[in-house]
C-alpha cells in the first residue's frame, strides 16, 4: 500500500523542470519508505495525487528505474523495487571502503571550522536522542556521514556515495526505532570525531570501520521480520 500524501505544493515549491521536480518528489517518498517495496504505481494515480500529466510523471519513473527504485516491467505493473540481501550487504561493504577512506583524509586534513560543524552535529544528535526523535536522529545522523565525505574536498565523492546507497537507506528506515541503537551511534560518532580531533588517520580509520560494521548485524533479520519487502531468492 501507498501512503503518499498531495504533494502537489512540494513539487510547487521546488526548483527546476517538472520531471525533475516530480523525481524528486517520488524519489524522497521511496526512501523515506512512504512507498512501501512491491508497492505497483499507477500512472493515472500519480497524476491525480501530484496535480501533473502522464509525460513528467513517465519521465520521472524511467529515472527512478535507472537508480534501481523502481522496476518497470512491459506489458506489465510498474513497482517500487523490492530489496535483495546480497545488494545490500554489498552496498554496506561499498559504503565502508568510501567512508573509511576519507576519514583518514579528513583526520588529517581539517580546519577548526570543520571540527565545530561536526561537533555541532553530534550534540545535535545527543539532543534527539534525548528527545527520542529517531527520524530526526536518523537525518542527524545522515549529515554526519554526508560532511566526513564532503570534507574530503573531492565534489563527487558525496554524489558517488549516496547512488551507490540507495538501497541501504531505505532499508535502514526499516529499523527505527532501534532500542539503544541511537545512543550507542552517538558514541561511535564521537570516538570518529575524537580521532579526527587527534589528526590520527589510523584510530579515525579504525572507529570508522567498526560503526559501519555494526549495521552487517541489523540488516540481515530483516528479511525474515519484512518478507514482502524481498525479492525471492
Amino acid at each position: 500500500m501507498i501512503r503518499m500524501p498531495d504533494h502537489t505544493l512540494d513539487i510547487n515549491s521546488l526548483d527546476g523542470p517538472l520531471g525533475q521536480r516530480v523525481y524528486t518528489v517520488l524519489r524522497d517518498r521511496i526512501l523515506d519508505m512512504s512507498m512501501e517495496p512491491g508497492a505497483i504505481l499507477r500512472k493515472g494515480a500519480l497524476c491525480d495525487q501530484l496535480g501533473v500529466s502522464r509525460s513528467p510523471i513517465a519521465e520521472a519513473l524511467g529515472r527512478l528505474s535507472s537508480d534501481g527504485l523502481v522496476d518497470i516491467i512491459p506489458q506489465s505493473a510498474t513497482r517500487v523495487s523490492r530489496f535483495s540481501m546480497a545488494e545490500l550487504l554489498e552496498e554496506n561493504f561499498l559504503r565502508e571502503a568510501v567512508e573509511v577512506a576519507a576519514v583518514a583524509r579528513v583526520a588529517t586534513e581539517h580546519s577548526d571550522t570543520q571540527l565545530k560543524q561536526l561537533s555541532r552535529n553530534i550534540r545535535l544528535q545527543r539532543l534527539l536522542v534525548e528527545d527520542e526523535d529517531f527520524e530526526g536522529f536518523f537525518e542527524a545522523d545522515l549529515g554526519f556521514h554526508e560532511m566526513i565525505l564532503s570534507f574530503t574536498g573531492f565534489p563527487k565523492v558525496n554524489l558517488v556515495a549516496e547512488e551507490m546507497t540507495l538501497q541501504l537507506r531505505r532499508a535502514r528506515k526499516l529499523m527505527l526505532p532501534e532500542t539503544g541503537r541511537p545512543a550507542a551511534a552517538v558514541a561511535e560518532h564521537e570516538a570518529i570525531l575524537e580521532a579526527i580531533k587527534a589528526n590520527n588517520a589510523v584510530a579515525a580509520r579504525s572507529a570508522m570501520s567498526r560503526h559501519l560494521r555494526q549495521l552487517i548485524g541489523r540488516i540481515e533479520p530483516l528479511e525474515r521480520q519484512y518478507p514482502d519487502f524481498f525479492r525471492p531468492r
